[in-house]
């Protein structure tokens, strides 16, 4: 049985703020963020599907020029292709799915 820590896995700093770890199989990936009080990640789409489950903290998602704030215990469905974006209204923990995994997103080569 393989198993790990999150808190040991390589990360990357995707946006001022910010902090990606990730796991992945064959098809799925998981990946654990950070994000400060006032960080943004841009308006951006990819053909991936994503789900978001915010974990702690509050964040402010648009999704095709809808925007909601999502709290604690509360997740977003993203088709692929979808225009998001999020800010955290304060510090915050999310996890995001992926189908199929996001190759840019790989940190463990």
């Amino acid at each position: 049985m393989k198993s790990l820590r999150v808190k040991d896995l390589k990360w990357k700093e995707l946006a001022p703020g910010i902090v990606m770890r990730s796991v992945h199989l064959s098809s799925v990936m998981v990946t654990f963020i950070d994000l400060a009080k006032g960080s943004v990640v841009p308006v951006h789409s990819h053909p991936h599907e994503q789900i978001t489950v915010v974990v702690s903290g509050s964040l402010y998602f648009t999704l095709e020029g809808e925007g909601k704030m999502v709290g604690a215990g509360e997740a977003v469905l993203i088709p692929g292709g979808a225009s998001h974006g999020v800010r955290a209204l304060e510090d915050s923990v999310a996890h995001d799915s992926f189908s199929p995994i996001r190759e840019d997103y790989i940190l463990d080569r």
